[in-house]
């Protein structure tokens, strides 16, 4: 779009709210939020039409920080690739991992071992948690009530302590691997795991004692942001902006992946769709994703961590100094990579935020002749006009915070 389509948008339009020949007039303010500095992630400019202090219209401008990382994965081996993936959002960094190792292990045929897939569980859940936590935190700094900032952050620093132990990274960790993860947990990872496990729940009920009980919380969230979720499905809306319209979707229950289906858990649901159903449905998922990854650690199985088929996994790092075929296949796939058979593969993942799909196409060579993520941000973003519409100003703030984690410092 030219500037001076741009400059037409940000004029401020005087229109008749009165029958013709009356002769009065409201004056439409447009009034700009964001773009912060460019270098920031989710960058992000709403266009804001205002009749005094209500919401007449509002346009999502993005494409700001365009880092052009899908056409980066077709340059790069496949498992070169899921570096890349992983910084489309420091916030689920395994999501975007196993969505894409996923497509690619349906292309292959490659049957994940039992272990591994009960690893990925467990470091997929306690992501969810660290995204909710930062969603949680943030979302009550909007609001004002800076502690929770703090009591968050304090348990998501202890996630990346686990994923520092696990993986040697506190983000990005590039720990999923295609077939499996990179390496087993260290010693004294369960032991610490299971001590996080069983604080969470009581951690949770500190975050529901300090808000739920707060007058100003609660008129910021109740009544506040209301669609319906025919018009959210209409959207592409998934997660827990759906959820908390009343549909229980979620893909962990409809089309279970990586044994998903040997737990129990519940899909928390909302009733209104409001913005307090939206807090109340991801804190509950706080309790789930706790109660998953607890169960996961409980029945971890024994086994290998990874396939054992050396056309797709490294060797062993022993065998590399007593096998000459373990050290051309080392040596082959880091230089080479592995080759895909040609195909396509969509593999949709429950994100934090909703459906997170990888869709991969292959031509037989060592390189994705395609790559494309399904985010759920961005289709969970044309929601934003409805929920806004006709509302004030100042609830604008709390409606952008419940919409998307990383979208929530907008106005910071």
């Amino acid at each position: 779009m030219s500037t001076t389509d741009y400059r037409k948008r940000e004029q401020s339009i005087t229109v008749s709210t009165e029958p013709a020949g009356q002769g009065q007039h409201h004056e439409l303010m447009t009034l700009n939020m964001g773009p912060h500095h460019p270098a920031t992630h989710g960058v992000l400019r709403l266009i804001t039409t205002l009749e005094g202090e209500v919401v007449r219209d509002i346009k999502p401008i993005i494409g700001y920080v365009h880092t052009g990382i899908e056409k980066t994965c077709e340059q790069k081996s496949y498992w070169k690739v899921i570096p890349c993936v992983e910084r489309m959002d420091y916030l689920s960094y395994y999501f975007n991992a196993m969505a894409f190792c996923g497509a690619v292990e349906t292309l292959l045929g490659v049957e994940v071992p039992p272990r591994a897939q009960y690893l990925r569980v467990i470091h997929l859940e306690l992501n969810r948690l660290m995204s909710h936590l930062v969603w949680l935190g943030t979302s009550a700094l909007d609001l004002g009530a800076v502690s929770m900032f703090w009591y968050c952050f304090r348990e998501r620093e202890t996630i990346l302590d686990l994923f520092e132990m696990s993986s040697g990274q506190r983000m990005h960790t590039r720990y999923f691997q295609v077939g499996g993860v990179f390496e087993d947990i260290p010693p004294g990872f369960a032991r610490k795991l299971k001590q996080f496990l069983d604080d969470m729940p009581t951690r949770a009920d500190q975050y529901a004692d300090l808000l739920e009980k707060n007058e100003i919380v609660l008129a910021r969230l109740r009544g506040t942001g209301m669609v319906d979720h025919d018009t959210l499905l209409g959207l592409g809306v998934t997660g827990p902006l759906l959820r908390a319209a009343g549909n229980p979707w979620d893909l962990r229950k409809a089309a279970p992946y990586s044994s998903y289906d040997h737990f129990d858990f519940k899909i928390p649901v909302g009733t209104v769709g409001d913005n307090y159903d939206r807090y109340r449905v991801r804190h509950a998922e706080l309790y789930e994703s706790t109660k998953i990854a607890s169960q996961a650690l409980e029945g971890l199985p024994e086994g290998p961590f990874i396939t054992t088929d050396r056309k797709i996994a490294l060797p062993p790092r022993h065998e590399l100094a007593t096998s000459m075929e373990a050290l051309i296949h080392h040596f082959k796939l880091v230089t080479e990579g592995f080759r895909v058979p040609p195909g396509e593969a969509y593999y949709p993942i429950e994100g934090p935020r909703g459906e997170l799909g990888c869709f991969v196409r292959a031509d037989g060579s060592a390189k994705p002749a395609r790559v494309h993520m399904r985010d759920p941000s961005f289709s969970n973003l044309q929601a934003l006009a409805p929920m806004v519409k006709d509302a004030y100003i100042a609830d604008l703030i709390a409606t952008l915070a419940m919409l998307d984690p990383i979208l929530g410092g907008i106005d910071r």
